[in-house]
């Protein structure tokens, strides 16, 4: 037994499903899909690339991603989305089948219609009633009839057996994020007046009748099915916590073989599995399932990513196994660092769910953590031992700058970061500092860089600047330079503001570097001046934010931009768009908006946090001092942590 295994005795001891044992208490969930397959739903090698890497993470089952079982597409939320309404289709599920029990873990296939987020293809969805859709990017329902949901019974069940003739274990079907399951459930979207509708016993019938279909299908096979403990849309009239629970009862009483836990829609107005969610929130959900149902598995790992917190859950009866998909996204290598005792090298989940807001764009998910994430199949991604060994160094030790560094390492280079503070980190430190979401989730990103560094050899020197007279005093000693050195504000932007020298950096303010007094105005709504906004609020400062454009948070990722926006409206933070400053004072800014209205806003301090200008002193400076020379992230073009990371693995595999 290796030593995390000793240490986490519980997440490794071996389970028992149905007929099955378990090598281990940790299911990995199946998520949502990948949109990495053909639009007419066939698996592609891409695919099965990503599916290899995912048999490989050591968990002891394993759920494929969902497939739509019906032949017009009304299940099919995504547009690569695979299908499995036909026999022509199995081929490839008998490979992804094949490489998962290849590596001894359980097999189970998903079988997602997804509803009310279905018919991509159609222009329209189906669901139980003509409840409108909140969210715009949806389509128009159209009610199914009696004899509909009898055929989607039936294409549930033959879809079932062809999983298994496929070599899959078990099947697996969802009503999480407000799939066709969670319609048929929620008093929400179940307005019916006949035997599907009305009352809880009545709403459940549709999922009854699917579980009694599956199981007279697939009598010998276990089949697992994944309920909301909450759904979150009490706005719109939703189930209470304690209908969710009849729900499972009734899917208990159905005989269902394990029930997967899992919180929210797409249309809650709360997060559920977002940064701003604290691991083990909901853990109170899986524990309340396990004593209501002791002698039912139950899953669950709805923003829990610390196989730590995981064990002492099973420990206590929490749940019986670890549902994770996410953190295995951003590390894939995570069950085999905590079985090693290496969890300080985890590539940590950090909840800026870029998997699921590029899915809702129709793109193929990614990772902000896990730059692999999806080019498994290209070589060129694929870390490989150098042939020629070079001398490397590397400017500023931010994210673009770390993930070079080790990645070049890794493939036997000899790497030294300069970094001219006392921590590396860079501008990704000051936002951990000043972040109201999780700071720890921002924070493990560095001391995942730490410890990497440290075991594949990276040289990191501290409080090290690098300028024209340094790099003349180290000519000929690297083989390669990169400047990962970042972004600075841009005080010549606002140069023709009066007054504009009293305006200060706000990434010092971040930093730490300068105190503010108590009346702040910040001139930018992007992720900097809104980080930095929130964080002087709550310690009591009085914030204005002037911001040039319609809207503030501009340059924050989709799946996040809301969260900015409900903390400032919750914090009393006050925005000024399509606004800009033309004069300061020591007393305050005046603004001028777009309609040529003039105001005065008192302040004691202004932050500029706008405008950032990229470190190309740095690359004309040095291009006709070294041989190969290279910039990456913010020191090209300010952007944000994905890019950063991308960038610097990019980088680091091919110099």
């Amino acid at each position: 037994m290796r030593s995390g295994e000793q240490k986490l005795p519980h997440l490794f001891q071996p389970g028992q499903f149905g007929r099955f044992k378990i090598k281990n208490r940790i299911k990995y969930g199946a998520c949502c899909v990948s949109n990495y397959n053909t639009r007419d739903g066939f698996i592609t090698e891409r695919e099965l690339a990503r599916v290899k890497v995912i048999a490989d993470t050591g968990c002891g089952i394993i759920t494929n991603q969902g497939a739509y079982p019906d032949p017009l597409g009304e299940g099919k939320a995504y547009f690569r989305q695979v299908a499995i309404y036909d026999d022509k289709f199995l081929p490839q599920f008998e490979k992804i089948a094949a490489m998962i029990k290849d590596q001894g873990a359980m097999a189970i296939q998903q079988i997602l219609h997804a509803g009310r987020y279905g018919g991509i293809d159609l222009g329209y969805c189906v669901q139980p009633s003509d409840v409108p859709q909140t969210l715009p990017h949806f389509r128009p329902p159209k009610i199914m009839t009696t004899e509909e949901i009898r055929d989607c019974v039936r294409q549930h069940a033959d879809a079932a057996k062809r999983c298994i003739r496929a070599g899959f274990d078990g099947t697996e079907i969802t009503s999480f994020m407000g799939y066709l399951l969670a319609n048929f459930n929620s008093r929400f979207t179940n307005q019916r007046t006949d035997e599907y509708g009305g009352s809880i016993q009545n709403r459940g019938r549709f999922m009854r009748e699917l579980i009694d279909g599956i199981k007279q299908a697939t009598p010998d096979n276990p089949l697992i099915v994944r309920l909301n403990g909450a759904e979150l849309m009490d706005k719109w009239g939703g189930n209470t916590e304690d209908e969710c629970f009849e729900l499972m009862q009734q899917a208990v009483d159905c005989g269902v073989d394990m029930i997967s836990v899992t919180v929210g829609w797409q249309e809650a107005p709360e997060s559920s599995i977002g940064r701003d969610i604290p691991p083990g929130y909901w853990n109170y959900l899986s524990e309340r399932a396990k004593k209501t149902f002791p002698n039912t598995l139950i899953t669950f790992g709805n923003r829990l990513p610390d196989p730590r917190m995981a064990n002492d859950c099973i420990r206590d009866g929490v749940f019986d196994f670890w549902e994770v998909c996410r953190p295995l996204l951003a590390d894939p290598e995570l069950i085999h660092k905590a079985a090693e005792d290496r969890l300080d090298e985890v590539r940590r989940c950090v909840g800026s769910l870029n998997c699921l807001s590029r899915l809702f764009r129709d793109l193929p998910y990614t990772c902000t953590m896990n730059p692999a994430l999806g080019h498994e199949v290209e070589p060129e991604y694929h870390v490989t031992p150098t042939t020629v060994k070079k001398k490397i160094m590397v400017i500023g030790s931010g994210p673009a700058g770390m993930e070079c560094a080790i990645t070049a390492a890794k493939r036997g280079h000899e790497v030294t970061v300069f970094e001219k503070t006392g921590r590396i980190g860079g501008n990704l430190y000051a936002y951990a500092a000043n972040d109201l979401a999780r700071p720890d989730d921002l924070h493990s990103i560095i001391r995942h860089y730490e410890a990497v560094a440290k075991r594949v050899g990276v040289e990191i020197r501290l409080n090290t600047e690098v300028h024209a007279k340094f790099m003349r005093s180290v000519l000929h000693q690297y083989d390669v330079c990169v400047v990962a050195a970042g972004a600075t504000i841009d005080h010549d932007s606002h140069c023709t503001v009066e007054g504009h020298e009293l305006m200060i950096d706000a990434l010092d303010v971040a930093h730490g570097r300068v105190k503010t007094g108590s009346r702040v105005v910040i001139v930018g709504g992007g992720k900097i001046g809104l980080t930095v906004g929130e964080s002087l609020r709550k310690n009591g400062a009085e914030v204005t934010v002037v911001e040039r454009e319609k809207r503030i948070a501009g340059d924050i990722k989709p799946s996040f931009k809301w969260r900015h926006a409900s903390w400032v409206d919750e914090l009393g933070i006050r925005c000024l768009t399509s606004s800009r400053p033309t004069r300061i004072t020591t007393d305050g800014v005046t603004v001028l908006n777009d309609k040529g209205e003039e105001s005065f806003v008192p302040a004691d301090t202004v932050l500029l946090a706008a405008s950032r200008k990229p470190a190309h002193d740095l690359l004309h400076e040095f291009e006709w001092m070294v041989d190969e020379l290279h910039g990456i992230g913010d020191a090209v073009v300010p952007r944000g942590l994905e890019q950063a990371i991308q960038e610097g693995f990019r980088l680091g595999v091919r110099i």
